[in-house]
């Protein structure tokens, strides 16, 4: 089951009580008194029903009962983890360097007025009073941060970016219907004319105009809102894991309000256009001049405008969801440091001490289960590690110190490995050798190291065999017996990690503390059956011949792992795709009614000209022009528009630069082949123009 362990002090500081019961007191954080443990509301539900009787009674967990204590609200989630039981810390009297694990992260809530400042001051104040032997050995300094950051992260630019493209759909939506309004408002030019002759006013008529435009907008809305609920079903489906608190995500009361704002709002001003073109002395044109009005060049002018608002706008998010496919393909073109990811089957396995108390016996349970492991048929190898690459829950990081350099040391990530892990999970030797399972259980003090650690040390990966390293300035001197390749153990979006890789059994000094050996560890198996149900059922088996009471966990494959690594920016992508593909829809559709609207206002026109002996190319060839220099301009405008938007996006993108020329370019000649076609098609209608029945139009 998915554990969160904290200290009693976490729930005051969030600002949250359990549903039911109470929370940790000291008591229940310290050792040698009975276990306790809180219960999350999806767990209490599953398993007790939402008995409330449920507080007092005791479940077994790593083997050991605990007493409920109480439930957690149905909504509580800790950061971004969704734990089913939480567990106390519970930790020992002794906090020392020497035995203690440093991989805590600690939330307090700062007493009114406190800056973060005046707390980081107050923080570095007290650590060499908390430790003075550390300060000596240690260069420790405080790293507070607001607890936003770290549930929020970058998503904040990411939505910005996101609402920016919907508001620019919108725009361009809002153009469209407001040149059809525009068109159809010439359409009714008589009948405006005549009322306005017959008294009445323009602000009546003007009324009537916005009151259209206003429902169309209400209407649009309505239909929008439809979508919306399904688009947040597929949303929440989807589950991309760079969104925090997604399952709080609902259409309330706000989000209604501000779509009948949003509704309203462009109601009235894409129905504004038409008002204003057709206001009193326009009217009384009409009048006065007849059929010769409606060719004014002021209101092909504002169509005109439009259209090119369309393309620019078009264009910006283009552009924008055109470097995000280019920042996808880089991303897949990287190679992680493993192979065939797909093949690779995980499985979280814990040792509790109530199973195993000695260390040295926790090496042995392991080992024996990859032996059986090994042995099920389709299983080419198998190892494990206490975290493995992109499993970012369980990243571990030591001061490392190599020998003949001076200071403190700086930190690396680390990890504790079975011997054929690099085998198993495709990750080639670059110099040296593997671990062997005498090395562990002769506990020979040896390391491995990443190729660019080998490197940013001694240059060579070959010169970094035989050279020793440690914890800090208190850890026992460890040899370099091989330097393996790069992997980008934090997600391919970043630079791969220098690396140190302990052997697996007893250590001193590694990962918590004097002789330990690590109990929760990751197993990896390498088959062509990774992922099928019959290969998880031969793994529990194998792992329960050992012991029975073991519990499995965090079953996934490798692949998984490497996708989830890469979901945020495939979120992106999807999104931003789907905002450029309805802006390049809305921006054609603009772009062709505009042009046929021409045509068919100058039907008359035309077969004056095909009568006079104009070939149909030349009069094609005229309104494919007018549409490729719409475009064109729109086209300048939105590179223009895009400069911006690229610079402020440009953390979520991978391997380009924001104004990248490829992608500038290929957007622009994208929107120069459509505009064509739009064109091209309206202006085929002036082949099928009958001279005689042209002549015969008003």
């Amino acid at each position: 089951m998915r554990t969160l362990v904290v200290t009693q002090g976490i729930l005051p500081a969030l600002g949250v009580r359990p549903a039911l019961g109470r929370w940790f007191s000291r008591d229940d954080d310290a050792q040698g008194t009975p276990e306790t443990i809180i219960l999350s509301y999806g767990y209490w539900q599953r398993r007790f029903g939402g008995n409330q009787g449920v507080i007092g009674q005791s479940i077994t967990v790593d083997s050991r009962a605990r007493q409920v204590i109480g439930v957690m609200p149905q909504k509580f989630q800790f950061l971004t983890a969704n734990p089913e039981v939480i567990l106390p810390q519970r930790f020992g009297g002794n906090l020392a360097p020497t035995n203690a694990n440093y991989f805590y992260f600690g939330i307090a809530r700062l007493k009114p007025g406190v800056t973060l400042a005046q707390a980081s001051a107050d923080v570095a104040r007290m650590l060499p009073i908390w430790d003075a032997n550390a300060a000596k050995f240690l260069q420790m300094a405080p790293a507070l941060r607001p607890l936003k950051q770290d549930v929020v992260g970058d998503v904040g630019k990411l939505l910005w970016v996101l609402m920016g493209a919907v508001g620019l759909v919108l725009v361009i939506a809002c153009a469209n219907v407001a040149n059809l309004l525009l068109v159809r408002a010439v359409g009714r030019r008589h009948e405006l004319a005549i009322r306005a002759a017959l008294g009445a006013s323009w602000a009546r008529i003007a009324h009537e105009l916005l009151m259209e435009s206003l429902m169309l907008g209400l209407l649009g809305g309505a239909l929008g809102l439809v979508l919306a609920e399904a688009g947040l079903r597929l949303l929440v489906n989807l589950r991309p894991p760079n969104l925090p608190r997604l399952t709080e995500i609902s259409i309330d009361p706000w989000v209604l309000g501000f779509l009948l704002v949003v509704s309203l709002l462009s109601g009235f001003f894409f129905g504004l256009i038409p008002v204003l073109k057709y206001r009193a002395p326009h009217i009384a044109d009409f009048i006065r001049g007849g059929r010769t009005s409606t060719h004014s060049r002021e209101r092909h002018r504002s169509q005109n405008t439009l259209v090119v608002i369309q393309v620019a706008f078009a264009l910006v998010l283009l552009v924008a969801s055109g470097l995000m496919i280019r920042s996808f393909r880089a991303l897949v073109a990287v190679q992680p440091g493993f192979t065939q990811p797909d093949q690779i089957q995980m499985v979280r396995v814990s040792i509790p001490e109530a199973e195993v108390k000695e260390p040295e016996r926790v090496i042995q349970v392991q080992n024996e289960i990859l032996d059986r492991i090994a042995a099920i048929p389709a299983v080419s190898s198998a190892s494990f590690a206490t975290a493995m690459p992109m499993e970012a829950e369980f990243r571990t990081a030591n001061l490392v110190m190599a020998e003949g350099t001076t200071g403190t040391g700086e930190v690396r990530a680390s990890k504790s490995i079975a011997p054929g892990l690099f085998r198993t999970q495709g990750t080639p030797f670059i110099a040296g050798r593997d671990f062997t399972w005498d090395d562990i259980y002769l506990r020979r003090e040896i390391a491995i190291v990443s190729e660019n650690m080998a490197r940013e040390l001694w240059q060579e990966p070959s010169a970094a065999l035989g050279k020793r390293i440690r914890i800090g300035n208190i850890g026992v001197w460890r040899e370099i017996v091989g330097v393996v390749g790069n992997v980008y153990d934090a997600g391919v979006h970043e630079k791969p990690p220098t690396m140190v890789y302990w052997r697996a059994g007893v250590q001193e000094g590694v990962l918590g503390g004097l002789r330990s050996a690590p109990r929760s560890v990751t197993l990896a198996i390498r088959s062509s059956r990774s992922g099928t149900e019959s290969l998880l059922s031969q793994i529990r088996e194998a792992v329960w011949a050992v012991n029975p009471n073991l519990p499995l966990a965090q079953v996934r494959t490798l692949s998984a792992v490497y996708e989830r690594s890469m979901a945020g920016t495939s979120f992106t992508l999807l999104m931003l795709s789907i905002a450029g593909s309805m802006a390049l829809t809305l921006g054609l559709i603009g772009m062709y009614g505009v042009i046929s609207y021409a045509v068919s206002q100058r039907k008359r026109e035309i077969g004056i000209r095909i009568a006079l002996g104009a070939q149909q190319v030349e009069i094609k060839r005229r309104f494919v022009q007018h549409g490729l220099m719409l475009a064109s301009v729109g086209i300048v405008f939105g590179l223009l528009g895009s400069v911006p938007l690229t610079r402020f996006m440009s953390s979520l993108l991978f391997g380009i630069r924001p104004l990248d020329p490829l992608t500038l370019f290929t957007v622009a000649a994208l929107m120069v082949g459509a505009a064509a076609l739009a064109s091209y098609i309206p202006a085929r209608r002036t082949s099928s123009v009958d001279p005689a029945e042209a002549l015969k139009i008003e």
